[in-house]
This record gives C-alpha cells, structure tokens and sequence, in this order.
C-alpha cells in the first residue's frame, strides 16, 4: 500500500489516500484511488504489448481533448463525466515511470457510471450510437493520423503472413489436425483482404478507430438509459470503420460464446446486428463515404474470420500468444468463431440489405 499511495503522489498531493483494486482487465491492472475524497483511476499500463508508453499516453490525451472541446461547442455541461481525463505527473508528462521500469499514469473517476457485460436489442442500438458519435467526433482531430499503438493490429493481409508462417512452420506438430480449417481460411483470403486493396486504390480511407468495440468499453449512467462516453482508449488509431463496426459484431451479436464448445448454440444475432446498425448510421453516416457504408456488412465477416485465423495461429504455434482454460482451447475458440463466420455467411444478403435499408432510413 505504501508502494502505491508513493506512485500516486507522483500525481497528486494529499494527505488521505485510500487505493483499491478496480475490476479485471485483460491488460492493464487498474486500481481505484481515493485522495482527500477526490477519486481517481491508477493505472499500470502493461508495456510488453504498448512499447511506446509517451505515444500511447500522447493518442489518448489528444483524442480525449478533441472530444472536449467538441462538447463544449456543443454546450454540454457536465464534460467530467462525458469524456475521460488525463491527470498530469508532478513533471507535466502523463505517465509516470518507477524505479522497477514500470509505468503508470492516472485519470479521473466517472461517478454514477455503470457498463454491461451482456447485450440486448436495445442495449446494441444506444452502443452503436455511441461508436458512431465518438467516430464521428474524432473525424476532424488535427494533427494528422495518431501513432499506431499495435501495428497491423487489424490487417488482415499481414495475420495472414503471420498465420501462413505458422502453417509452414507446424511448430506444435498440430497441422494435420486442423488442415480443413486451415483450407477452409484460405478460400477466404482474397475476399477478406479487399479492404487493404481500396485502401490502397485510394477508395477506402483509415479513420480514427476505437478498435476494441464491446459493450462493456461504453459508460452508462446508472439507471442504463443515457450513454455517457467511450472508454478503455489504448488501442485508438488509424484503421478502417468496417472493422470497428465488424468487432463489435463479432462479440456482441453472437448468440453463443466466443469459446462456445457446443456450436449450435452460435449464430448471428440478427435483431442485435440490425440494431446496433441502426443506431450507428444514425450518428457515423454524416462523415462516411458510400464504399465504407457499403462495406460495414463485410467488417463483421473480417472481423470473425481475423479473429478465427488469431486463434489457429496461437494453435498451431502452441499457445503462446492467448490464455489458455484447457490444451484444446485456441482450437475450440477457432471453431466456435468459424461457426459464426458461416452464420454471417449465411445471412450476409440480408446483412447488406440491412445497411442499405437503415442508410436511407437514418
């Protein structure tokens, strides 16, 4: 505790300092601070996956600036509890760096604030609204593009290297096992790697992207009716809004689990994609091009296919990337994201015809 109430005081001052830990996060270990009754969030940024901490710290506060100044143009009141806060160190940079080499920095607690970890129809339409606004919002940083914080994080052309090397090299000895999969990835290939290819022909631009749209990465107030902002900004940077509106899809319109060992239970949850559809067009379709409204359908597919080439690449590599529950789990989590990528498949005319229908709606 006194380790803690040191690192805080690298932030701000005070006499009373209560610290706590605050949720369970993937990456970073995050903590609830308590300064004199100020409350805070302190937390250790996990370096071996962000190695450029002063970038990462950098993209986040000119993102989280912009949106600010954006909400005070529009008169919004309470911006405390609309966009996130960066709190400065005692030297004016906003991480601070121990002894031990690890960093930290600090933000201001959102009161009266609550998240979902599960979805429903009307849960995925105010969550779209919220990507979509925060997209939109962030349309017009200057600046030029932000750093890119996990490079090629959402290229489907470079995991496909990447997963044609594991392929290759069969290091676990497990490629006979999963060979139709394997098959089945590569007759998808050229289809999923079509948004690098109009990117590259100048017909599908990179936006600033959130890229890592769950649910539970939206703050609601308390009673769940009013969004209040985006958080859990890390992995902000340049990409295509396909694929943020693909992610989003992949985890919260599956009927099933991610890691789902009975694939009958894994579809496409068509009232949530029509839903949170809905929703996002009728905040994002005022700075998006016709070719990225039309390609939003694709980003679910993409989506679920990256994910599923992710997956079998850990696999075939023996597990050295994701946590693991069991020996067979990247290849169960393979399965289950394939069985969605056939659902979507399977529907993906009505997917589109979806979009096109809520655009002219919107």
């Amino acid at each position: 505790m006194e380790r803690f109430k040191e690192i805080v005081k690298k932030f701000v001052s005070g006499n009373e300092i209560h610290v706590a830990p605050l949720g369970a996060g993937h990456i970073n270990d995050s903590y609830k601070v308590s300064v004199d009754g100020r409350e805070f969030v302190l937390q250790k940024i996990n370096h071996a996956i962000f190695k450029n901490v002063p970038e990462l710290q950098n993209n986040i506060l000119r993102v989280t600036s912009h949106i600010r100044t954006k909400l005070k143009a529009k008169g919004v009141t309470d911006i405390e509890r609309r966009a996130l806060n960066l709190v400065p160190a005692g030297d004016g940079k906003y991480y601070h760096q121990d002894a031990d080499g690890n960093y930290w920095r600090m933000m201001d607690f959102i009161k009266d604030s609550k998240s979902f970890d599960s979805i429903s129809p009307e849960l995925a339409e105010k969550t779209g609204e919220a990507f979509g606004e925060f997209q939109s919002m962030l349309a017009d940083m200057p600046g030029g593009p932000l750093y890119e914080t996990i490079p090629d994080f959402h290229n489907m052309e470079s995991r496909l290297a990447t997963f044609r090397e594991s392929v290759k090299t069969n290091r676990a000895g497990r490629l006979s096992e999963v060979q139709d999969l394997v098959d089945e990835i590569e007759k998808r290939a050229a289809e999923m790697c079509l948004p690098e290819k109009l990117h590259r022909e100048g017909k599908l631009p990179k936006r600033t992207n959130h890229c890592d749209t769950k649910v539970n990465n939206v703050l609601f107030d308390l009673d769940g009716k009013e969004v209040l902002c985006v958080v859990d900004l890390d992995t902000v940077m340049p990409g295509y809004v396909l694929s943020d509106f693909g992610d989003f899809m992949r985890t919260g319109a599956n009927n099933g689990k991610e890691d789902d060992l009975d694939l009958d239970n894994v579809s496409l949850n068509l009232p949530v994609f029509e839903a949170y559809t809905r929703g996002y067009l009728r905040t994002a379709k005022g700075f998006l091009t016709d070719v990225e409204i039309e390609n939003l359908a694709l980003g679910a597919k993409l989506l679920t296919y990256m994910q599923t080439v992710r997956f079998l690449t850990d696999y075939l590599d023996g597990d050295t990337y994701y946590k693991i529950k069991s020996p067979k789990h990247n290849l169960e989590r393979s399965l289950a994201q394939f069985k969605l990528l056939q659902s979507m498949e399977e529907n993906y005319s009505l997917m589109r015809k979806t979009v096109r229908e809520l655009k002219s709606k919107n």
